[in-house]
């Protein structure tokens, strides 16, 4: 099996920033990209930054040059930088693993239990 687990949420002010972080673990042979998406109440979750194994990064236009997305390939870890945040940048963050558990197998996404990110003055 293969877990994902986040850390890093809380409570912020408008302005502030966070940093998310997020890590695979288990049985996994191969993550081909990581991501974080977010779904705030009453919305559908939406993609907000991913990023590939060759480091490949896309985001959101609405957290284009606020929010950075970085990772440590040794420990499968994904990291999300969030700047000059925004009331509108409150909502549950998941982390979006996608990967195999062994070679030449099929590509399967893997969730973690999310994070709630707040921004409110």
């Amino acid at each position: 099996q293969v877990q994902v687990a986040e850390s890093g949420g809380g409570l912020v002010q408008p302005g502030g920033s966070l940093r998310l972080s997020c890590a695979a673990s288990g049985r996994i042979f191969t993550i081909s990209a990581m991501g974080w998406y977010r779904q705030a109440p009453g919305k559908q979750r939406e993609l907000v930054a991913r990023i590939t194994s060759s480091d490949r990064t896309s985001y959101i236009d609405s957290v284009k040059g606020r929010f950075t997305i970085s990772r440590a390939n040794a420990k499968n870890t994904v990291y999300l930088q969030m700047n000059s945040l925004k009331p509108e940048d409150t909502a549950v963050y998941y982390c979006n693993a996608v990967g195999t558990v062994a070679p030449g197998g099929i590509l399967n996404d893997y969730w973690g239990q999310g994070t709630q990110v707040t921004v409110s003055s």
